[in-house]
C-alpha cells in the first residue's frame, strides 16, 4: 500500500476519506424515500408533484441507477485502494463526485427539464469509469478489468434509458433499466463469485478455501452479459423461447457455485447467511425469467423483481454491512439488528414475487415496509459509524 501522509488525511472530514462512507450512506437513505415515495405514489395518496417521465419512470430508473449506482460506486472506490495499493478517491473529489449523484436524483425526482437532467445523470457513471479504469491501468491490473467494463456498459445503458425518456419511449426506457439490472446481475455473478467463498472461509475460520472454476466463473459472466444485450435490442422485453436457453444454463450455474461454497456454519453468522441467501435469488432470477420465456410465468416483472430485491437488494444490504466494519477498523461482526435486517429485506422479496401475484396490493406493502425496514435498520446501526473516524485512528 502507498505511503499516506497521516495528518493531511486525517484532516478530511471523516465522511469524504473513503467512497464507501458517503455513498453507502447516502444510498440506502434513498433506498428507503425511494421506496416509501413510490408506495405514496402508487396507492394513490396526494403526491404534489410530477417527477420526470412519471412515477413509473423514475421507479424503475431510480432503483437500478440512483440506488444501485451508488452502492456500486462506493464499492468499487473503496475496493480498488486493496487492488491497486494506491489511495483511492477521497476529500474534494469524492464530495463532487457525492454530490453529482445528488444532484441526479434530485433533478430526476423533481422533474428538472432535460438541459439539466441530461447532462447530471450521465455525468456520474462515466466518472466512476474512469476514475477506476485508471487507478487499474496504472498498475496493470487486468484482471479486473472486466469490472470497468460492465461499468462503461451501464452508462451505456443510463443513455439508453435516457433516451427513452427524452423521445417519450417507453420501450427504449425498459430497454435500458433491464439492460443495467442483468448487468448488475453480472457484477454482483463476478464479484460474488469472489468474496463469498472467500469471507465464508475467513468467517468460520476454515484452513481452505472453495476453489474457484475458471470455465463457469467465465462462462455465467458471459451469459449474463448476453442477457444484457438481449434486454438492450428489445428482444428480451417479449416471451421468446430461445432467450429461455440462456437462462436456464445461468441459473443453474449459478446454483451450482453455490451449492459449493455451502457449509453449514454460515447460519451461525449472518454475515454470511445473508449473503448466501442473496446469491440463492440471483439464482432464481433467471430461472424465473426462463419459466416467462417459455409461457410458464404470466408475468416477466416477478423474475425482476426476484433479481431487484431479492439478489440486488439482499447482497447490497449483505456487503456493505461488512465492508463498512471492515474499513471502519472494527471486528467483523454485525449488529444483532441487522439479522433482523437480512430476514426482513428477503421477506419483501418473498412478498413481492410471491405474495403479490395472490393478494395483490398487501404484497405491495408488505413488500415496501419490509424493504424500508431493513434499510432503516442499517442507517440505525450504521450511520453514525459511516461519519466517524475509524475505531483504529487510521486514514480511510
Amino acid at each position: 500500500m502507498q505511503l499516506l501522509d497521516a495528518a493531511r488525511e486525517l484532516a478530511i472530514r471523516p465522511l469524504w476519506r473513503l467512497g464507501f462512507r458517503p455513498f453507502f450512506l447516502f444510498g440506502t437513505a434513498f433506498a428507503l424515500l425511494a421506496v416509501l415515495i413510490w408506495l405514496a405514489a402508487l396507492v394513490g395518496h396526494a403526491v404534489p408533484w410530477q417527477p420526470a417521465g412519471g412515477w413509473l419512470a423514475w421507479h424503475r430508473h431510480e432503483m437500478v441507477f440512483g440506488f444501485g449506482g451508488a452502492i456500486i460506486a462506493g464499492f468499487l472506490l473503496t475496493a480498488v485502494q486493496n487492488w491497486t495499493g494506491h489511495p483511492g478517491l477521497r476529500g474534494r473529489g469524492l464530495a463532487w463526485l457525492a454530490t453529482l449523484w445528488l444532484a441526479a436524483r434530485l433533478a430526476w425526482l423533481l422533474g428538472a427539464p432535460s438541459v439539466l437532467l441530461v447532462p447530471l445523470e450521465l455525468g456520474f457513471l462515466p466518472t466512476v469509469a474512469l476514475i477506476l479504469g485508471r487507478s487499474l491501468w496504472r498498475v496493470h491490473q487486468r484482471g479486473n478489468y472486466p469490472v470497468v467494463l460492465v461499468l462503461i456498459l451501464l452508462a451505456l445503458a443510463d443513455a439508453l434509458s435516457i433516451g427513452g425518456l427524452v423521445t417519450g419511449s417507453d420501450d427504449m426506457q425498459r430497454q435500458g433499466v433491464l439492460a443495467a439490472l442483468w448487468l448488475i446481475a453480472a457484477l454482483m455473478g463476478l464479484i460474488g463469485g469472489r468474496v463469498i467463498p472467500f469471507f465464508t472461509q475467513r468467517g468460520l475460520g476454515r484452513t481452505t478455501q472453495v476453489k474457484a472454476l475458471p470455465w463457469l466463473d467465465w462462462s455465467l459472466l458471459l451469459a449474463a452479459l448476453s442477457l444484457a444485450a438481449a434486454f438492450a435490442s428489445g428482444a428480451g422485453l417479449t416471451a421468446n423461447p430461445v432467450l429461455a436457453a440462456l437462462c436456464v444454463p445461468l441459473g443453474l450455474g449459478n446454483l451450482w457455485r453455490l451449492l459449493r461454497w455451502y457449509d453449514a456454519g454460515i447460519w451461525r453468522v449472518s454475515l454470511l447467511w445473508s449473503l448466501h441467501l442473496a446469491f440463492a435469488w440471483l439464482a432464481l432470477a433467471p430461472l424465473g425469467l426462463a419459466a416467462w420465456h417459455l409461457g410458464w410465468l404470466e408475468d416477466s416483472s416477478l423474475a425482476q423483481h426476484a433479481l431487484g430485491v431479492g439478489a440486488m437488494g439482499g447482497l447490497i444490504l449483505a456487503m456493505i454491512a461488512r465492508v463498512s466494519l471492515g474499513h471502519s477498523g472494527r471486528p467483523l461482526e454485525a449488529p444483532r439488528a441487522m439479522g433482523a435486517a437480512f430476514a426482513l429485506l428477503n421477506l419483501g422479496a418473498c412478498a413481492r414475487v410471491m405474495v403479490l401475484p395472490l393478494a395483490g396490493s398487501m404484497g405491495y406493502w408488505l413488500a415496501a415496509i419490509c424493504w424500508a425496514a431493513a434499510f432503516g435498520l442499517f442507517l440505525r446501526h450504521y450511520a453514525v459509524l459511516l461519519c466517524t473516524p475509524r475505531v483504529d485512528g487510521r486514514p480511510g
